[in-house]
């Protein structure tokens, strides 16, 4: 019989699928990996796994403990599914702009959320960042888990995401092309191929409102640059450890207009229900198109679920009031 022992064991091997009506004008191949079929509905329980067996391993993460973690929502998905199969309680910090949701599906498996004001600086007591942190240091037997410096997370790619892609494009993968907001995806998974191909480009996609774009090509990380932005679970206004700058050949940023539209096509023209960052990781290839030519295989990675952005991405009352659509 063929069956997994527990839930944590559906999590990786998930397909490439091909794009088709969204890609037509590009002259290349363009494959999506498509992480929604993980048990969480996203990439993040891969690391999220990976963190928790780290943790155990060396003590951090005791028996019966708290998992304690600022999430966009997907690790906390990821992390409160071990945690039921593992037996520990979960705490999840969320920043006010993620979508309700998001929110709604952490309690749904258990954890206890405290939501926190975006618009604050990363240092802020009220921050999300400063508010994961705190509970960590005061809750009893807990561990804080760190997602952003935590070096778990980008060998969770380096072990499972990339070796994937490589194994599923018979090494002909040239292009790499994935949303960064910790970076474990993108640095885990880069590594990897560029070690089987040094020729193998990765691109980040970015967004306005997020320090990583001007960082990367000058070195200069510019507070100007930082300001309040819609698209959900990338761009950064830190520097997360986990973002690997030397894997990364370039970063392109997609509007948060244009990351929402694109989500919605999507699900129309290709029949990917699929979450806010899907949208700005196709319309950030499209913006790359003159990188590509007719013998390239270029892998796009596809985070979430739709499910988890019915109340704004795919809520067209939500698209008319923010100006997206007419």
């Amino acid at each position: 019989m063929d069956y997994a022992e527990n839930i944590l064991g559906t999590i990786g091997n998930t397909p490439l699928v091909k794009l088709n009506k969204l890609t037509a004008d590009l002259p290349c191949l363009v494959l999506s990996k498509y992480e929604t079929f993980n048990p969480g509905n996203s990439v993040k329980d891969r690391m999220a796994l990976k963190m928790i067996e780290d943790a155990e391993a060396d003590g951090r993460l005791k028996p019966g403990g708290t998992i304690i973690e600022g999430t966009s929502g997907n690790t906390g998905m990821g992390l409160a599914l071990a945690a039921i199969v593992k037996g520990y309680k979960c705490i999840f910090v969320i920043s006010d702009k993620q979508s309700k949701e998001k929110m709604d599906i952490l309690r749904a498996v258990g954890a206890e959320v405290v939501i926190c004001p975006t618009d604050v600086e990363p240092d802020d007591p009220r921050s999300y960042y400063s508010v994961s942190k705190r509970l960590g240091q005061e809750t009893p037997n807990s561990w804080y888990v760190n997602q952003y410096d935590n070096p778990s997370n980008a060998t969770a790619h380096y072990e499972s995401t990339g070796p994937e892609i490589w194994k599923q494009t018979d090494g002909k993968v040239t292009h790499f092309i994935v949303g960064v907001g910790t970076g474990g995806t993108i640095s885990g998974v880069g590594k990897y191929l560029k070690e089987q191909n040094p020729n193998v480009k990765v691109w980040g996609v970015d967004t306005y409102g997020s320090v990583f774009k001007k960082y990367h090509e000058t070195g200069v990380f510019d507070e100007n640059e930082i300001y309040p932005y819609v698209t959900e679970g990338i761009g950064e206004d830190i520097l997360p450890e986990n973002v690997d700058f030397s894997i990364i050949d370039g970063f392109t940023k997609v509007t948060d207009k244009d990351a929402a539209v694109y989500t919605q096509l999507l699900a129309k023209e290709e029949g990917m229900f699929l979450g806010n960052s899907a949208g700005a990781a196709i319309k950030g290839l499209l913006q790359l198109k003159e990188h590509f030519t007719k013998d390239d295989v270029v892998v796009v990675l596809f985070h979430d679920h739709g499910s988890r952005y019915v109340g704004k991405m795919f809520n067209n009352d939500w698209m008319r009031e923010m100006g997206y659509i007419e």
